[in-house]
């Protein structure tokens, strides 16, 4: 049975602004920097291998700030998500380091992305600490990526309750019909 703690962490503050019931807003929209970055990284990475990398460089730039806004954008819905959490508990607790280390990543993307930018006229590849600076902050946005699943898949926050979710798991009654079907 669950507590009212917990079946507080799974209702939206405010459905029209994080997600209705069962179907919150930030899990989606966190797919925009994770893949922006993941790709400057790889865009990265390759500028150190091809002749002329200049088109990899400016792209990896663009999809850093693509990323930045797209984690602003995560974060206001992820501090609803926040918000709906009773404090004092270790989901909060979870929740307040994914939300700092969430916060630090993006701190660091913005400065990449204001070291790199307009600095790569020439055409050239990027320079090694603007590399590493990307694979740290890489590294710590799988930690805080971690929590996330922690906070949605062991505390259950934003996830529907077990007799919602059974619903899934009703035998379908069209299932015969459309397998008939075919």
């Amino acid at each position: 049975m669950a507590t009212e703690s917990q079946l507080q962490a799974k209702r939206p503050v405010s459905a029209s602004l994080a997600g209705p019931y069962g179907h919150p807003f930030h899990p989606i929209l966190v797919t925009v920097p994770i893949g922006a970055w993941v790709t400057s990284l790889v865009f990265d990475i390759a500028s150190q291998v091809v002749r002329h990398p200049g088109f990899l460089t400016q792209g990896s730039e663009w999809l850093i700030a693509v990323g930045v806004i797209g984690a602003l954008l995560a974060a206001i819905v992820g501090f609803l998500d926040l918000f709906a959490i009773p404090t004092g508990t270790r989901a909060y607790r979870t929740a307040l380091v994914h939300m700092t280390l969430n916060l630090l990543v993006t701190a660091a993307y913005a400065v990449n992305f204001l070291w790199r930018y307009s600095t790569y006229t020439d055409g050239g590849s990027v320079g090694l600490g603007r590399l590493v600076l990307s694979v740290v902050s890489l590294a710590v946005l799988g930690v805080s990526g971690f929590l996330g699943g922690k906070l949605a898949y062991r505390y259950g926050v934003r996830v529907a309750d077990e007799s919602t979710q059974a619903e899934g798991y009703e035998p379908d009654r069209n299932a015969g019909n459309a397998r008939s079907a075919m």
